[in-house]
């Protein structure tokens, strides 16, 4: 990664962004920052050297304003609300541009055509992760409390179905109890689909979030946090499997902390 120029960071929602910008800093290189409107925090905007807001679609706003700071290396942290590609997306020219070029809209199939755009741009993409490798879950059973044996039984039941479903690129969460599956996730995001699938199984529902089979690791990587837990929570699931050192957990004292006092399983394998 060069020294002299700064590095370009694609702002989504939630807390990585800050993270990453934090993280940017005590390394000691500049960076700047396309914040999304409505997505990203504001508090960003401290964090940073410069900051450009936009709106989904707005492509040549965001290359303008990378190539006018100088950015030669770019990465995406932080989600964007998928259900705002039906009314919030304000293309540019050269967002239309790329979405009639997309034909239809995988996760996975969308970031890397945006991602090959941007490689067109000059910029290189780098893993969301370069500067925060510890956000990784490493591998194990995190929790105190282990998996009871019905608790097994769901996660090798619901593990390779998960995966499939990330094959067809349609989401990475799944929530299964007594080896049927009650929900899968689409475009509604992780804490809905638990939402669902656990009213559905009443208690003790198993949560698995996996990487897709052919995962690009620059970007989309699987995430849990304390929120995912307060969600488990809220309709008494009981265990979490996610994949080791493919899977981002944010504050993860605090997500296992929180886990432990609910008497769940967090099992990273």
């Amino acid at each position: 990664m060069t020294e002299s120029s700064p590095l370009g960071l694609i702002a989504g929602n939630g807390d990585f962004p800050l993270l990453i910008a934090k993280a940017v800093q005590e390394k000691g290189k500049k960076i700047v920052a396309a914040a999304h409107w409505g997505e990203t925090r504001t508090e960003l905007r401290s964090l940073v050297e410069k900051i450009c807001w936009i709106r989904l679609g707005e492509f040549g706003k965001l290359v303008r304003f990378f190539k006018e700071q100088g950015v030669k290396e770019v990465l995406m942290a932080g989600g964007v609300d998928k259900k705002k590609m039906f009314s919030k997306t304000r293309p540019d020219r050269e967002g239309l541009s790329l979405l009639n070029r997309m034909g239809h809209r995988k996760d996975d199939f969308v970031l890397r055509i945006f991602a090959d755009q941007l490689a067109k741009e000059c910029f290189q993409v780098h893993p969301s992760t370069v500067f925060l490798p510890s956000l990784l879950a490493p591998p194990g059973v995190l929790t105190r409390r282990q998996p009871t044996a019905e608790e097994e039984r769901d996660i090798e039941f619901g593990w390779p179905l998960a995966k499939e479903m990330g094959k067809l690129d349609v989401g990475q969460c799944l929530v299964v109890r007594n080896g049927a599956v009650v929900a899968v996730e689409a475009i509604e995001g992780t804490d809905e689909t638990i939402r669902r699938g656990g009213k559905l199984a009443l208690r003790k529902a198993v949560v698995i979030k996996v990487s897709k089979p052919f995962q690009d690791l620059r970007f989309d990587l699987p995430a849990v946090g304390e929120q995912t837990i307060r969600t488990m929570h809220e309709v008494k699931a009981g265990t979490l499997a996610i994949e080791a050192h493919k899977t981002i957990i944010f504050n993860r004292e605090a997500t296992i902390r929180l886990a432990n006092k609910y008497r769940m399983v967090i099992v990273s394998r």
